[in-house]
């Protein structure tokens, strides 16, 4: 029997996985919203879409997982219906039809008019740039371009995914100034590769261009750069990045290893010389900028050289932030043709061991900020806390910024200066400096007190 608390007629979009995923549940959303549905962002509804992400295993495995929660629910009674998109979705359709057929559709990444369709929905190609942002009000993220053109052998993207495909600057720039409309302040620009940019469209590396158009969207304050690729990088983003204030000094840039024999298998398409030499003149060009990378270890062939070569190079280079990953052996990959031969607990220890030495160079780093100030934004109150980040800080994977919020008032989603008073190894501790003795409204005063 149904239970009573459950909406009649109201979906509830999930969604799984990375950034752009989450980007295209709040176009979906956006679309259904236009169509007078009554939509929500996990929370409970009578009719489910799971976004799902098909990247690596443990995301196959959680997609997998959370469909089969939703089947037994509909299988209960309490749900009536589930659709499923996104990336596991199109890369392996006929096998999840086969495997749980209880699902009412299925949907690949490409398919959002079909999807629409089934939900009892039309799709409004005049929705240029509008969608249902399910962020802290202050940040969004911005697609610029969907899919890949690089051949990077231990990825599946293009396969679920397809060819690099940019979006017109004209429509991002609309993009934004609704974004700004809605409150937001700080733009967070993702793709699969955004220094692809433009190559389509334009005939050229563009995402210069698109960020001096961006910088004049009024109400947008920072703008930060996710997953750039580092063989062809457009240098000229740095002069804007060191002219345009709204520009993050901050580059999230996958480099993935730096042994030249694994960089060859991996089709990266550069060197360690050529990839510390970018490093180094991003630091020279832009010495105030946070550089973010992430790396495989227990690639196939991987041996103990490679990855003492990649430990001495991370010692070196002093990353501001670094996550580190274990190779997935992808099938349909350029790499599924090499021997997985690396065992999984000498993968756990060789990520370990990096990740050691990334807190010990973080620690470091953020020693050295005691007693600065920062401009930092508050994303939110957790405890006696507010938890705000700098501009070298991204959501979700990057340091952050703790305010003692029993000694002042502060509002989320605002800018403040900060002066940082103790660091640990990924967090700041700061106080607010000049800001004004604030009182909260009666509504916020009421909600702090009950």
């Amino acid at each position: 029997m149904r239970t009573k608390s459950i909406k009649k007629n109201r979906i509830n979009v999930v969604t799984l996985g990375c950034s752009k995923n989450v980007y295209d549940s709040e176009v979906l959303m956006g679309q259904l919203r236009a169509n007078k549905k009554d939509v929500v962002h996990e929370e409970e509804g009578n009719i489910v879409v799971i976004n799902t992400c098909g990247f690596i295993d443990n995301a196959k495995e959680q997609s997998v997982n959370t469909i089969l929660e939703f089947v037994e629910k509909k299988e209960q009674g309490e749900v009536d219906k589930v659709f499923v998109t996104g990336c596991l979705s199109e890369r392996y359709k006929p096998d999840l039809q086969n495997e749980i057929p209880n699902v009412d559709q299925y949907f690949g990444t490409t398919e959002l008019p079909g999807l629409l369709k089934a939900l009892e929905a039309d799709y409004k190609h005049e929705l240029i740039g509008e969608r249902l942002t399910t962020t802290p009000k202050n940040y969004a993220y911005l697609k610029i371009a969907e899919g890949c053109d690089r051949p990077c052998s231990f990825c599946a993207i293009p396969l679920m995914r397809g060819g690099h495909k940019s979006t017109p600057i004209e429509n991002l720039v609309t993009e934004a100034k609704n974004l700004a409309a809605q409150g937001v302040k700080e733009l967070i620009l993702i793709a699969q590769d955004l220094t692809y940019y433009g190559l389509d469209l334009y005939k050229k590396r563009n995402l210069a261009e698109l960020l001096e158009n961006l910088v004049k969207v009024e109400g947008i304050e920072w703008i930060r750069l996710h997953y750039a690729f580092p063989t062809g990088f457009p240098m000229d983003v740095l002069d804007v990045m060191k002219r345009e204030p709204k520009i993050c000094n901050y580059l999230d840039i996958p480099l993935q290893h730096i042994s030249d024999d694994l960089l060859k298998s991996m089709r990266r398409g550069t060197t360690h010389e050529k990839t510390t030499n970018l490093l180094k003149e991003f630091r020279s060009r832009v010495p105030e900028m946070a550089i973010r990378t992430t790396l495989i270890v227990g690639y196939p062939g991987e041996t103990e050289e490679h990855f003492q070569e990649l430990k001495e190079w991370v010692k070196e280079m002093r990353f501001e932030r670094l996550g580190c990953f274990t190779y997935s052996h992808e099938e349909n990959t350029h790499a599924y043709n090499l021997e997985d031969d690396v065992p999984q607990e000498v993968k756990q220890q060789r990520a370990n061991e990096i990740m050691e030495i990334q807190s010990q160079i973080s620690w470091e780093l953020n020693q050295q900020k005691i007693g600065k100030t920062f401009k930092v934004v508050i994303d939110r109150k957790e405890g006696n806390y507010y938890v705000g980040r700098t501009e070298s800080d991204s959501p979700d994977v990057d340091n952050e910024v703790l305010i003692d919020a029993t000694s002042v008032y502060l509002k989320t989603a605002e800018y403040y200066e900060v002066k940082i008073t103790e660091a640990a190894d990924f967090d700041l501790y700061g106080e607010a400096v000049n800001v004004k003795a604030e009182k909260p409204s009666r509504k916020e005063l009421k909600v702090r007190t009950v």
